[in-house]
């Protein structure tokens, strides 16, 4: 085998094992960009052995290589199908989230006596996906009226901090700041004693980010809510929910968390 092609064999299993070699797991569109950009170089290096012929490379070596170029193509494959049943894994993962939180949705919407016959389909969980856009990640005017409505909600102004951040999730939907304004005013709403209006508020804030800095706590809070309302199961399973999809929040939280259970008498 000459060096060169050694050489160049080498880095075509270093690529292939580099995704999963790293100490954070990849994500799975980067692990297919991968597999994907593997496969082309394969061919190419299958391409270029065939056009050499014997420049280089031992006329016995040539099957030989291409049998171990093979065997990586049918690894790939392999990787492939891996891929795929991750996906589904997470999709189905995904889809009984969203059937939870449409249950939810039709429980405050009975309990508030509202009309559950006009209930839509469930947003997405991480919301609807926004249209690409150069627009700056951050307007000045949206974290002022962020900011106006912090102040009112410290101020202990809860009927005026809650109107503002409905005001501020209307005019500036799937922001960055928009899952902590709803989150920031089912805290208003709870203060008031709305504790339907509350629930509904945290989870619009844990299903429009459910990966976001504040899902763990507006999930603490729905619980709390729910219990508020008189649904214990439910407030219970949401309670145990936190530690079951963020495990370090949850034992972060888990004080909180044991007291809340204690108030709502979960079992």
């Amino acid at each position: 085998m000459s060096r060169q092609f050694q050489a160049v064999l080498l880095a075509v299993v270093l690529t292939m094992i580099a995704p999963f070699a790293v100490a954070q797991e990849p994500s799975l569109e980067d692990i297919r960009k991968d597999i994907d950009r593997l496969a082309v170089q394969m061919q190419d290096l299958k391409t270029q052995l065939l056009a050499t012929g014997n420049a280089g490379v031992a006329p016995d070596d040539v099957g030989s290589f291409l049998q171990r170029l093979n065997t990586l193509e049918a690894e790939l494959s392999k990787a492939l199908g891996r891929v795929e049943t991750l996906e589904n894994r997470i999709r189905k993962i995904t889809e009984d989230a969203e059937t939870r939180i449409g249950d939810l949705e039709f429980r405050l919407t009975e309990l508030e006596g509202g009309d559950t016959s006009a209930l839509g389909k469930v947003t997405p969980l991480g919301g609807p996906q926004a249209a690409p856009t150069d627009a700056p990640e951050l307007a000045t005017d949206e974290q002022r009226s962020f900011n106006a409505a912090m102040a009112l909600l410290e101020a202990g102004d809860n009927a005026g901090a809650a109107q503002a951040f409905a005001d501020f999730i209307t005019t500036y939907p799937g922001g960055p700041l928009t899952s902590e304004a709803q989150y920031r005013r089912g805290l208003a709403l709870a203060a008031a004693g709305d504790w339907g209006g509350a629930a509904r508020s945290f989870l619009d804030s844990f299903s429009g980010a459910p990966d976001g800095p504040f899902a763990p706590l507006s999930l603490l809070e729905l619980a709390s809510s729910l219990g508020q309302l008189g649904q214990t199961e439910q407030a219970c399973l949401t309670f145990d929910e936190i530690a079951i999809r963020y495990p370090e929040k949850g034992a972060e939280l888990a004080d909180r968390i044991a007291t809340r259970k204690q108030q709502v008498s979960c079992p």
